[in-house]
């Protein structure tokens, strides 16, 4: 396939292949690869009815210097099984976690686009539950899957701020639920919300903690950042959110550029004191947030990247793609 690589976006095409554990009678396979992007599965499988599906995403990068490496995999492979355990699904041993990253970036190799670009080969892992049952419990089976697509820089033509919406009307997770790891029904729950965001003219739907609807939580698919004029580095703290490598990344970043950093509950008062508000995740590092609306009130932050966000975002794709020496040891080699 030949792939016009300046032009690519951020969406799903069929590659090389694909990789797949099963697990069955206590232990996981050892895994296969798969040329077909097409899976098979009993309509009474435990994902499609009682939700046991969880999810993570990561990048692989070709390097300044020609080598390919993949962010920071072992704390997805954490969470992964974070959400796992929540979710009464097996443990996925790290190694074979990381193993099994290598092997389906290296049988897609010519699919990591080339340094330069901008590009990086997305990486999406997904485990479900696949064994056939109508009672609701666990299941007894399972599947782990990693799927790998290349994408473009999410920015072309330079970073633009987008508008977000508060609406007191929607959740997107309860109080003690299940906010706080990565499944796939709280990305179902933020699709009506995100909807109702571009009603009202935004692009993306923000959230209140649940249990008071007065603080800050996160983005329908990204963790909220507020920069002080000062420079300090605010996120919120709650048990309701989803923990963002990319977030955890970005604040040791911030703390190696020195700026102070703060990890605590936002009153949603608070978001007159920042000079500058960000989206953060894997699919954009960061996204600068230009305007909120919460009730009759608008937040403004300008229409263009801050100056704090643009360093942050500049060394952290910097780090990613060789520029700017890896202090943190974050990228590991494929070979």
């Amino acid at each position: 396939m030949k792939i016009d690589w300046k032009n690519l976006g951020f969406s799903y095409m069929p590659v090389k292949s694909n990789i797949r554990y099963r697990y069955r009678d206590g232990r996981w396979d050892q895994g296969s690869i798969y040329n077909s992007d097409r899976i098979e599965l009993s309509v009474a499988s435990n994902c499609l009815h009682y939700g046991q599906a969880a999810f993570e995403g990561l990048k692989a990068f070709r390097c300044k210097d020609g080598r390919v490496r993949i962010f920071r995999p072992a704390e997805n492979a954490r969470r992964m099984n974070k959400t796992s355990a929540h979710l009464l699904g097996p443990e996925i041993p790290e190694e074979l976690f990381i193993d099994a990253v290598k092997r389906v970036v290296r049988d897609n190799i010519e699919y990591v686009p080339p340094y330069g670009t901008g590009g990086s080969l997305y990486i999406r892992p997904l485990l479900i539950g696949s064994s056939a049952q109508i009672g609701i419990s666990a299941a007894q089976e399972y599947e782990f899957i990693i799927l790998v697509v290349p994408v473009g820089p999410y920015y072309k033509g330079g970073i633009k701020p987008v508008d977000a919406y508060v609406s007191e009307d929607w959740d997107r997770a309860a109080p003690h639920g299940t906010g706080h790891i990565k499944i796939a029904g709280n990305y179902a729950a933020s699709l009506k919300p995100t909807k109702v965001a571009k009603e009202h003219g935004c692009h993306v739907a923000l959230f209140l903690d649940p249990r008071t609807h007065t603080y800050i939580e996160e983005f329908g698919t990204s963790n909220f950042i507020g920069i002080k004029p000062d420079g300090t580095y605010v996120t919120p703290e709650s048990p309701s959110i989803l923990e963002s490598v990319t977030n955890k990344s970005l604040l040791e970043l911030a703390r190696d550029l020195g700026l102070t950093t703060e990890r605590r509950r936002i009153h949603k008062d608070e978001l007159a004191d920042f000079s500058e508000v960000g989206a953060c995740g894997t699919a954009v590092v960061v996204t600068p947030v230009g305007r909120i609306f919460i009730g009759d009130k608008v937040f403004s932050y300008g229409d263009c990247i801050g100056p704090v966000l643009k360093k942050l975002f500049d060394h952290m794709t910097g780090l990613q793609f060789g520029e700017i020496e890896d202090i943190h040891h974050w990228m590991l080699p494929l070979d």
